[in-house]
């Protein structure tokens, strides 16, 4: 089937308040009454107003609808959610094709998006044969729908993989309000980074989506997990899957004849024995040093050769002599070690 825009069809806004719904609704009514109107399609687009109508002014049925606006659009072949039934239970409101309605659309023939999500099954009212209807009214069943689920991304600094921590997060959910005006009231909530979570991963917050209609559960929100860029200065770790990566700065004499240094992890500063002839570029391994887990990954010092600046007479005098000492050295030979 197909799916309704209920707003397109009342001509509102998605925010548009119950006022503004009842002045839409009572200017259609009068334009496409069959009994009035010359318009050659008005029974049909007055059907069409009737049942927008029947939804949009329901708070709850609303907001069941509004949870599928996120996810369909008009033209587009529908089918309701899996779980839409779930949980249903008996209320008294009668019903008459469908729905109980009021006013000019009172006994309309709705479509079958509308029975779709709000028409399922019946129920004897009191008093009568059970399975029966008495003078083709009868009660139908509440509809219970878990709320949206929300998503949104979170960065999180590489050290707070390694121990894990405790987070807040400012969450706005939009909601309509008594009027039927869309809010979005914003609350803090508090939430665990767990130790070892990779980036892509995603944190289930339950119950903080969006609320549920007819009292069904609220919505799950999904934080996908993004690593902080360091600022200047700091140590700019690079993750690949579970493994980490940082450039690690030597000098030309701690390249060609080996040194211990100082550096930088995300658990704490460890001493780096850097081999004598090594090369920029040359990966240094920590074994069970990256991202922790199970299976925890490797951490990977890549050295960078970094040259002194030259400032005086002397430091070019210096290279001089360099230049001198290393005539047969070619750079650019691929094949030279």
């Amino acid at each position: 089937m197909e799916y309704k825009d209920y707003y397109k069809i009342m001509g509102v806004e998605r925010s548009a308040t119950s006022d503004e719904l009842k002045k839409a609704h009572r200017k259609l009514a009068r334009k496409y009454h069959p009994d009035v109107s010359q318009e050659k399609d008005a029974e049909a687009r007055f059907k069409d107003v009737s049942e927008a109508y029947e939804v949009l002014r329901d708070p709850e049925k609303r907001a069941a609808y509004d949870q599928l606006g996120a996810h369909w659009q008009a033209g587009q072949d529908f089918r309701p959610p899996p779980d839409w039934n779930a949980g249903a239970e008996h209320a008294g409101r009668g019903f008459d094709g469908g729905f109980k309605t009021e006013g000019p659309s009172r006994g309309a023939d709705f479509s079958d998006f509308f029975e779709s999500l709000f028409s399922q099954g019946f129920a004897a009212p009191p008093g009568s044969t059970s399975g029966a209807r008495s003078h083709g009214r009868s009660r139908r069943q509440a509809f219970r729908a878990k709320g949206e689920d929300h998503h949104a991304k979170i960065l999180i600094d590489l050290e707070d993989v390694y121990t894990g921590a405790a987070k807040t997060l400012s969450l706005r959910v939009p909601q309509l309000d008594a009027e039927g005006r869309s809010i979005e009231p914003t609350h803090q909530i508090t939430f665990d980074v767990p130790k070892g979570i990779r980036a892509g991963q995603h944190i289930r917050l339950a119950g903080q989506g969006a609320p549920g209609a007819g009292g069904g559960p609220a919505g799950d929100l999904y934080l996908e997990v993004a690593f902080r860029t360091r600022a200047t200065g700091s140590p700019n770790y690079r993750v690949d899957k579970h493994d980490v990566y940082l450039d690690l700065p030597i000098s030309p004499w701690e390249a060609a004849l080996g040194a211990e240094v100082e550096a930088p992890t995300p658990s704490g500063a460890v001493e780096v024995k850097i081999p004598p002839a090594s090369g920029s570029g040359r990966k240094l391994r920590l074994k069970g040093r990256g991202i922790p887990g199970s299976t925890p990954g490797d951490f990977y010092f890549v050295l960078q050769l970094v040259t002194p600046p030259v400032h005086t007479d002397s430091d070019k005098s210096f290279y001089a002599d360099m230049a001198g000492q290393f005539k047969s050295f070619r750079p650019r030979n691929q094949s030279q070690s």
